[in-house]
């Protein structure tokens, strides 16, 4: 089992940069490709960025492509958003969770077996 906590969510302004932090704790975090969703009020919950058990493969939706970036460090059990060129719809909820069974790039929620309390995101016009 895997207990993921997130950190570094806050208040910027349009344009700015937050980087959001994601530590697991537990066994063999290596063996988890990492995802980060987010969830809007009054929508669902959707993929924003994945990465591989290695670290070698990333994986975006469209909406953040170029803007956004994760990392993983296996060796610290961490994982990392970092958001630049924020926008007023980048505002969510951000959660951390891990897969453990499917490919890296799954991106439906169904596919992640843990999840972090999420960190509120808000961008400022």
């Amino acid at each position: 089992q895997v207990q993921l906590v997130e950190s570094g969510g806050g208040l910027v302004q349009a344009g700015g940069s937050l980087r959001v932090s994601c530590a697991a704790s537990g066994r063999a975090f290596s063996t988890y490709a990492m995802g980060w969703f987010r969830q809007a009020p009054g929508k669902e919950r959707e993929f924003v960025s994945a990465i591989s058990r290695s670290g070698g493969d990333e994986y975006y939706a469209d909406s953040v492509t170029g803007r956004f970036t994760i990392s993983r460090d296996n060796a610290k059990n961490m994982v990392y958003l970092q958001m630049n060129g924020l926008k007023p719809e980048d505002t969510a909820v951000y959660y951390c969770a891990a897969n453990k069974w499917y490919a890296a790039q799954a991106m439906a929620v169904s596919a992640y077996d843990y999840w972090g309390q999420g960190t509120q995101i808000t961008v400022s016009s």
